[in-house]
């Protein structure tokens, strides 16, 4: 089968849109950000005649901070991703619905990890809004990706958004922040389902076509958030405290996402569409080996790192 022109692919997957738009609608539940912010832990900074920020003030261990930091950075480039699902959805019926649904949902994440932050004292503040002014005037780019490609990718990033929040959460060990992105996490486990029904029924409207775009997408996926400053320490950082890294990107988010699409059962492809697949399965088989090879490295690095203290313990009571 000819690929389909995005024109083309608008109309055929308009349907599909319309009912997980509905199902969307019907399966939301109405949250108020403010309800998640201790509002009471809060007091002026220097500008006002209050104290300005030390780390002291903080409850979150540094991880925890970079994590958080990393991920309301994320959250904020909203604009960015707005512009670009808009370019790739347009204005129009269920799709352009779609969009502003999708765009009101995400602005509210920004809003409460912010909140929180500042409440809490738990970031440094100057240097989080320095941050984002750099993180929003980078904006994010997509390079103007076709549209299957554009739902292709935000089905594996909307999943890999809700595992980071969801595990940040349980990382900081504080149950306010816990709470806060288990129901952030909620909202992109939602979003995720949207995308990915989309590219089910794409796979079914042209399974070769679909497949390629799945296949460009596992190969060069990269967070969003890596127009972030510093973002591949921090990345290191929350990888090495298991927080997000190659062993969860392969087993929580692009093998589920392939298993419920059927990449591998998948019949009607074309040449290009068996080539695509086959790229696939071997760019899936080197995640795979490469998550291994991290996993085994952040082993070998905590069981030295465990007897450096044992001994060091030692010869304190020695």
């Amino acid at each position: 089968m000819a690929s389909l022109d995005s024109a083309q692919l608008l109309a055929a997957l308009e349907p599909t849109v319309e009912e997980n738009l509905n199902r969307h609608l019907g399966a939301a539940q109405e949250w108020m950000p403010h309800e998640y912010v201790p509002w009471s832990l809060g007091r002026d900074f220097k500008e006002l005649g209050g104290e300005p920020w030390s780390v002291e003030q903080s409850q979150l261990s540094p991880i925890a901070r970079t994590a958080l930091e990393v991920n309301l950075l994320t959250e904020d480039n909203l604009p960015s991703y707005h512009r670009e699902i808009e370019r790739a959805f347009g204005r129009d019926s269920a799709w352009g619905a779609w969009v502003n649904r999708w765009t009101a949902e995400e602005g509210r994440h920004a809003f409460c990890i912010r909140d929180y932050l500042l409440v809490t004292r738990g970031v440094d503040p100057e240097e989080l809004e320095r941050a984002r002014m750099d993180t929003m005037e980078t904006g994010y780019d997509s390079g103007d990706k076709p549209l299957l490609n554009v739902c292709a990718y935000v089905s594996f990033q909307e999943l890999a958004t809700r595992v980071s929040h969801r595990n940040t959460g349980r990382f900081t060990e504080e149950p306010i922040a816990e709470k806060l992105l288990i129901r952030v996490a909620k909202d992109e486990n939602l979003h995720m389902i949207f995308y990915r029904n989309i590219i089910q029924a794409a796979l079914e409207l042209t399974p070769s076509q679909t497949m390629r775009a799945i296949t460009d997408e596992v190969v060069n996926f990269q967070m969003p958030g890596a127009i972030i400053p510093g973002f591949g320490r921090k990345a290191v950082q929350m990888a090495m405290a298991g927080i997000y890294d190659l062993r969860i990107h392969h087993d929580d988010i692009v093998a589920p996402l392939l298993r419920q699409w059927g990449v591998w059962e998948l019949e009607g492809l074309d040449a290009e569409g068996e080539k695509a697949r086959d790229e696939l399965a071997a760019a899936v088989a080197a995640l795979d080996e490469e998550a291994s090879r991290f996993v085994a490295r952040r082993e070998e690095r905590a069981a030295k790192l465990a007897a450096r203290q044992e001994a060091s313990a030692q010869q304190v009571t020695g």
